[in-house]
């Protein structure tokens, strides 16, 4: 080959190569606007969603409930990029939001022991009150607080949520095993907790008065 050949063939491999990196960077712009469209998407309509789990999370606090929501779609579209589609969208976004949740209580923890040993005698602002339909939700939401964080997480999950105890072991990071566990002790719990709002069992037919 000549000399005036080898240049053309050094163009031509050149060109292919701007032409393979200029669909690279397309194809990659593509894929992120389409990333970010599905998000967006998601976000009108999971929106009541996440409140709500929040909502049941954090044991009726509303304010706190749209506050972690809001945070949690913030933190999802910042980490969109990191996305890489290994898990569904939803089970990505709920896994952060389960964080925020989880940071926001021990955040309230750090801050009711600090106002009460340092500013005992400071009167703080009442926190929001629960959204409230009644005994029966206030006697609920009080009987969730109670159970520890993994059996509540678990229960609001799988009962509240819907989602099954497969998805709830991805989202917490844990094993189904450990999930039933939690599921189990938290009924349990419950069935004490709420004992009195159980209907009575009828009396067999032909008892006694």
């Amino acid at each position: 080959m000549d000399r005036e050949g080898s240049r053309d063939a050094e163009r031509t491999r050149e060109a292919d190569a701007v032409t393979t990196a200029t669909l690279a960077t397309q194809a990659g712009a593509h894929a992120e606007r389409d990333r970010l469209e599905r998000f967006l998407a998601f976000a009108g309509e999971h929106q009541d969603a996440a409140v709500r789990m929040a909502l049941r999370l954090l044991g009726g606090d509303r304010a706190a409930a749209e506050d972690v929501a809001q945070e949690a779609f913030l933190r999802a579209y910042t980490g969109l990029p990191r996305f890489r589609g290994e898990s569904s969208l939803r089970t990505w976004f709920y896994r952060i939001l389960i964080r925020e949740a989880q940071r926001y209580r021990r955040w309230q923890s750090v801050r009711k022991v600090w106002s009460t040993s340092s500013l005992s005698d400071v009167e703080l602002p009442e926190p929001p009150q629960p959204v409230s339909d009644g005994a029966l939700r206030r006697r609920l939401l009080a009987a969730l607080e109670r159970l520890t964080r993994r059996q509540r997480e678990a229960l609001v999950l799988v009962h509240l949520e819907q989602f099954t105890v497969n998805e709830t072991a991805e989202l917490l990071g844990t094993s189904p095993g450990t999930v039933k566990t939690h599921l189990h002790r938290a009924l349990r719990a419950l069935r004490v907790e709420l004992a009195d709002l159980r209907e009575p069992e009828p009396a067999p037919a032909g008892g006694m008065p």
